[in-house]
Formats: C-alpha cells, structure tokens, sequence
C-alpha cells in the first residue's frame, strides 16, 4: 500500500457512499451518517447503521475527545424562498482530541470529501457546533 493510499474505504463504503448520496438530493429532512476511520486497519466505515434526522441526534452520538466525520444532507430554505439541499461533510474535532487521532483524521479528510463527492467541508469542534450548522449552511449557500 503506497503511502497515497494510506485510508481506504471497502467497495461496499463506496456504494453506500454514493447511494446515500443520490438519495438524499430530494430528502425533505435532514439526513446524515456517522463515519470512523478504523485506527488499526485505515479503513474508512460507518460508525453504525443508523441515519440521524435531527441535529441534536448526532451531536449526542459524538464522542468527548474522538474525531468523527459526519455525511450530512441538509435541506432548508434560503432567504429567496428556494429549497437548497447541500451535501457537506462535517469534520467534527473536538479540542482535548488525542494528538495521534487529530493527525490520522486530519489525513483522510480530503479523501474522504473527495470519495464522498461533497460540495463542502465544515470544520465543527463542540456539539452547539453542529447544532449550529444550519446557520453555517444558510449564511454561504
């Protein structure tokens, strides 16, 4: 494994990547999965199963002091009155993250964005963070 390739993601991330992604272009709530970067094996994989609809679901799945990367399909309305779903990844790092995760994370973020095909990244570091996210989205869309 050359060290451009360090993170992988197995054939079966790739398609859920890219089937969440196409299904949630027209979703009328939010959706977002959870995402982990194996320490021991580089992959790149679903925390679990589960896709959240509310913010407040996802802050309370976060971890104290892991990173996470978090595929979030955010339907709202801009002050135009146009429906606007971006598709953006939230890179949440918390501030006590353990130096070694900070670094192993912060190396897979691009390929990540890149394998997820996101319009955007957004870095968030505390839960009120990724409450906040829909003010992120609406100031810059």
């Amino acid at each position: 494994m050359s060290d451009t390739r360090l993170y992988s993601f197995s054939q079966e991330t790739k398609d859920k990547l890219r089937k969440f992604r196409l299904g949630t272009s027209r979703a009328k709530d939010p959706q977002a999965v959870i995402y982990i970067v194996d320490a021991k094996t580089k992959e790149i994989r679903a925390q679990s199963d589960d896709v959240y609809s509310k913010l407040e679901d996802i802050a309370d799945e976060l971890p104290d002091s892991s990173p996470r990367f978090i595929l979030l399909s955010y339907p709202h309305t801009l002050p135009s009155g146009r429906l606007a779903v971006p598709y953006v990844l939230l890179y949440y790092l918390p501030e006590n993250c353990n130096p070694s995760l900070r670094m192993m994370y912060a190396g897979a973020v691009e390929l990540f964005r890149n394998t997820a095909e996101v319009q955007r990244v957004i870095e968030v570091e505390t839960e009120g963070d990724v409450l906040d996210v829909e003010t992120k989205l609406s100031g810059e869309d």
